[in-house]
C-alpha cells in the first residue's frame, strides 16, 4: 500500500511566541529552530519580519535548515498595491523560500476589524499571494477564523480560500483561530472544503487549544483530506496554545491508521530525540516540564500502584500504550505508600540494585517509607531520595563527607541608593577525608539582588567538597517547589529540588522539615550524595 505524505509545520517561533509569559531571544530562536530541523519537521516558521527586532533580528541570521524557513505576515492593505505595501514589503525582504500570509475569511472580522467590503478583502488576498507566488516564494495563506467565518458565512469563507488557491497559493491552511471548534465540525467542513475545489494536498490545518481539542481537531481535518498539519512544540501559543506536535507527531508516527497510512518527514530514530526536544524548549523557558504531558512527560510512564507494577515486570504492554524508548522517555515505577514489593524491587532494579525477594530489607525498606509519607514525605516523584534511603538500609550507601554544622543568615541593609535590601549568606562546615572545610556563601547576583537564603546555602555546601569537588561542578539546581503539608503551628514544609548536571541527567530529592532552610538543605544533600553515588559507580 502506497502512503501519502503528510507535512509537519512548526509555528513555535511565531505563534507559541504569543503565549503569555514567553519572549524568545534571537539565540534562543536559532537554537530552537535548529533543534526542530534535527527532527524533522517540514516547515520552521521563524516570526514576522518587521513586527518586533527579535524576529527581524532571527531572519537576518536565519540558520541554514533542511526544513522550509517561512516568514509570517499579512495581506496587504486595501487601497495600496502588493509591490507598494510597506508591511509585506517587511515580510518579502526576510528571503525566505516560503511566505506565509494571514488573511479573514470571516465575513464579521472583514466588517468589524477591517472595515471594508468582502470584495475589497477577496481582492487584497488574491493580489497578495499572486504577487508572492511572482516572486517565485512558496505561499501559504492562513485562513483566520475560518470554521466560524464558515459556520457564519459558508459562501464567502469559500470564496476567500478559493481566491488565495486560484492566485497560486501551494497551501490553504484552515484555522481555529478562536479553538472552539469540535473535531467532528473540523471534519465536516474540511470535507466540504475539499468538495468544493480545494485539493486535500493543498490545505493545511492549524488549530488552538482552547477546548482541548487541538491534537484531535487536528487529526479530524487528516481524516477527511488535509495534508499539512501546523503546531508547536509543547503546545505553546496564544491563550490556550496551539496542537502540540510533541503529542501529534508520535501519534502519527507509531498509531494506526495514521502509521500505516501516512510518511512524514520524520524518522523513527529522530523521534526518539523528542523527549529532548520538548525539555530543552521548557529549559530555554525556565518552565518546569508538565509530568503529565502525553508520550514526553514524565509521569507518561510512570507506574506507581502496586497492581500496574506487577504486570508491567511481567510484561509491560499491559499498562503502557508504547515503548517509552520510541519517544526518548523512560519507564518509572515511583515509590510511595501505595507501594507493593513489586515497585521496590523494579525501583531497586532500576538503580542496579538486584534484591532477592526473600531479603528481609524489602519489608524494612517499605516500612521505612511508609512511615517517612506520614511525616510529610514523599517518594512518588523524589526517586533519588528514594534510591539514597535504600541503600543505607542494604548498607551500600558510602558516607563521601559529614555536614558538621551551618548557619543561614538574612540582613536587611541600605545600599548606594538608600533603599533597604535584603543580603543573605550561609555558613556550612563539612568534613571530607578526616579535614574540616568551611566554605562562606552570599546569595547575591550579578544585578545585585538577594536570590534568598536556600540560594546562598546551596552555594555554600558545594564550594568546596574536596576530591570530589570536581564531580560536582556540572551540577545545577533547576527547580524547586515547596508544600506546606499540615496547617497551623504545627505546619510541616516538604521541598523538592530537581537537578541536573552537564550530562543531561535530571533527578529530584526531597526534605521535609518544620523549618524550611532544614528541609531544603536536606533536599540539597541528597542531590549531592546521589550526584557522587552515579559519578562512583
Amino acid at each position: 500500500m502506497t502512503r501519502e505524505r503528510l507535512y509537519l509545520y512548526d509555528t513555535t517561533l511565531r505563534d507559541g511566541q504569543q503565549t503569555q509569559g514567553v519572549q524568545f531571544s534571537t539565540p534562543e530562536k536559532v537554537q530552537i529552530a535548529k533543534t526542530l530541523d534535527k527532527l524533522g519537521l517540514d516547515y520552521i516558521e521563524g516570526g514576522w519580519p518587521g513586527a518586533n527586532p527579535t524576529d527581524s533580528a532571527f531572519f537576518d541570521d536565519a540558520p541554514k535548515t533542511r526544513a522550509t524557513m517561512t516568514a509570517f505576515g499579512m495581506t496587504k492593505r486595501a487601497g495600496r498595491s502588493a509591490e507598494n505595501d510597506d508591511v509585506l514589503a517587511a515580510v518579502m525582504n526576510a528571503n525566505t523560500p516560503a511566505v506565509c500570509l494571514v488573511g479573514k475569511t470571516h465575513d464579521f472580522h472583514v466588517d468589524t476589524a477591517l472595515g471594508i467590503t468582502l470584495d475589497e478583502n477577496t481582492e487584497n488576498i488574491s493580489r497578495s499571494i499572486e504577487y508572492l507566488a511572482k516572486q517565485g516564494r512558496e505561499a501559504l495563506f492562513d485562513a483566520e477564523h475560518f470554521f466560524d467565518g464558515y459556520k457564519s458565512n459558508p459562501g464567502y469563507a469559500l470564496e476567500a480560500v478559493k481566491a488565495a488557491y486560484d492566485a497560486g497559493a501551494r497551501w490553504i491552511v484552515l484555522c481555529d483561530t478562536n479553538g472552539g471548534t469540535l473535531p467532528v465540525e473540523i471534519g465536516q467542513i474540511t470535507a466540504a472544503v475539499i468538495a468544493a475545489g480545494i485539493p486535500g494536498d493543498h490545505l493545511g490545518i492549524h488549530t488552538h487549544n482552547d477546548t482541548e481539542n487541538a491534537v484531535a481537531g487536528s487529526l479530524a481535518a487528516i481524516d477527511a483530506g488535509a495534508r499539512q498539519v501546523q503546531g508547536t512544540l509543547n503546545g505553546l501559543g496564544e491563550r490556550c496554545g496551539n496542537a502540540n506536535l510533541t503529542t501529534l507527531i508520535p501519534t502519527l508516527l507509531l498509531k494506526d491508521p495514521y502509521a500505516s497510512s501516512y510518511l512524514t518527514g520524520i524518522t523513527l530514530e529522530a523521534l526518539k530525540t523528542l523527549t529532548q526536544a520538548s525539555r530543552q524548549l521548557d529549559d530555554i523557558l525556565n518552565r518546569v516540564p508538565m509530568r503529565q504531558a502525553a508520550y514526553v512527560g514524565a509521569s507518561a510512564f510512570a507506574h506507581k500502584a502496586g497492581l500496574h507494577a506487577s504486570a508491567i515486570l511481567k510484561d509491560p504492554t499491559t499498562y503502557e500504550h508504547i515503548d517509552p524508548e520510541l519517544v526518548g522517555n523512560a519507564r518509572i515505577i515511583p515509590m510511595s505508600n501505595q507501594a507493593g514489593q513489586s515497585n521496590l524491587r523494579r525501583r531497586l532494579a532500576e538503580a542496579g540494585l538486584e534484591v532477592d525477594k526473600s531479603d528481609p530489607a524489602l519489608p524494612r525498606i517499605l516500612d521505612e517509607i511508609k512511615a517517612r509519607e506520614d511525616r510529610g514525605y514523599t517518594y512518588d516523584s523524589a526517586q533519588a531520595s528514594f534510591e539514597l534511603l535504600a541503600r543505607k538500609e542494604l548498607g551500600q550507601l558510602p558516607k563521601f563527607f559529614e555536614v558538621k554544622r551551618y548557619k543561614v543568615t538574612v540582613e536587611r541593609r541600605k545600599n548606594k541608593y538608600d533603599q533597604m535590601v535584603s543580603l543573605s549568606e550561609a555558613v556550612v562546615v563539612v568534613k571530607v577525608d578526616g579535614e574540616k572545610k568551611l566554605s562562606v556563601s552570599e546569595s547575591m547576583d550579578e544585578s545585585g539582588s538577594d536570590r534568598g537564603p536556600v540560594n546562598a546555602l546551596s552555594k555554600a555546601l558545594a564550594k568546596d567538597l574536596g576530591r570530589y569537588q570536581d564531580v560536582i561542578e556540572d551540577m545545577r539546581l533547576v527547580d524547586f517547589k515547596v508544600r506546606i503539608t499540615q496547617g497551623g503551628t504545627e505546619a510541616v514544609t516538604r521541598v523538592i529540588i530537581d537537578s541536573e548536571d552537564g550530562q543531561g541527567r535530571r533527578w529530584s530529592t526531597v526534605g521535609v522539615s518544620p523549618n524550611i532552610v532544614d528541609a531544603s538543605f536536606e533536599a540539597l544533600l541528597d542531590a549531592i550524595n546521589w550526584k557522587l553515588l552515579r559519578a562512583e559507580r
